[in-house]
C-alpha cells in the first residue's frame, strides 16, 4: 500500500495523476465524504458522498480503514471495501489522505510506504486560492492546518518537495517503483 499525504494545496492530486500514468499497477482507492459535491463531480468517481448518518453507521460497523474531520467540519474516511477492490483486480492500492489519516495508516498496515508531499507555505496559499473551491476564512484554516502539518512531515518514510511538478513527480515515481519491487 502506497500513501500520499500532506497539505492542502501541495499537489498531492497532481502528482498522484502523474504517477498512475508512469505506473500502471496503481489504482487510487476512492475516499468517502460528508461534504457535497462541487461542480462537475460524481459519486464514486472522485469520492463516495455519504450523508452523516451514514458515515456514522459505516464508522460504527466498522468498515473504514482510517477516517478524519477536517477542518471544515466535514468527515473524509478510507472504505476497507476500497482497498479490497483494487487487491481483487491485482493492483497496488494508493490512498490520497490527509496527514492525520496517514499517520493513522501507517499504525495500522505494517510496510505501507507513506510519502509526503511537501510545499512552501506561499506556494501553498497560492495554489488554494487559485483553485477556488474554499472560502477565504477556509484557506486561512489550511494554512493554519498545513504548518502544522509540515511540522509533521518527519513522521513518514519519505518527503518530496512539490516545488515543480516533473521533478517531484519523477521522484515520486522513484520512490514507489523501489517499493514495488521490494
Amino acid at each position: 500500500m502506497i500513501v500520499v499525504t500532506g497539505p492542502s494545496g501541495a499537489g498531492k492530486g497532481t502528482l498522484i495523476r502523474q504517477l498512475l500514468v508512469r505506473v500502471p499497477a496503481l489504482a487510487v482507492a476512492i475516499s468517502a465524504t460528508t461534504r457535497s459535491r462541487r461542480v462537475g463531480e460524481e459519486h464514486g468517481r472522485e469520492y463516495w458522498f455519504l450523508e452523516e448518518v451514514e458515515f456514522a453507521q459505516r464508522v460504527a460497523a466498522g468498515e473504514f480503514l482510517e477516517h478524519v474531520t477536517y477542518v471544515s467540519g466535514h468527515r473524509y474516511g478510507t472504505l476497507r471495501s476500497e482497498i479490497a477492490r483494487i487487491a481483487a483486480a491485482g493492483g497496488v492500492c494508493v490512498l490520497e489522505l490527509e496527514t492525520e489519516g496517514a499517520l493513522n495508516v501507517k499504525e495500522q498496515i505494517p510496510g505501507a510506504v507513506t510519502i509526503f508531499i511537501s510545499a512552501p507555505i506561499p506556494e501553498l496559499e497560492r495554489r488554494l486560492r487559485d483553485r477556488a473551491t474554499e472560502s477565504a476564512g477556509e484557506i486561512g484554516e489550511r494554512i493554519d492546518l498545513a504548518r502544522l502539518q509540515l511540522d509533521q512531515a518527519a513522521q513518514f518514510d519519505h518527503i518530496v518537495l512539490n516545488d515543480e511538478v516533473e521533478r517531484a513527480a519523477g521522484e515520486l515515481t522513484g520512490i514507489v517503483q523501489r517499493a514495488i519491487r521490494g
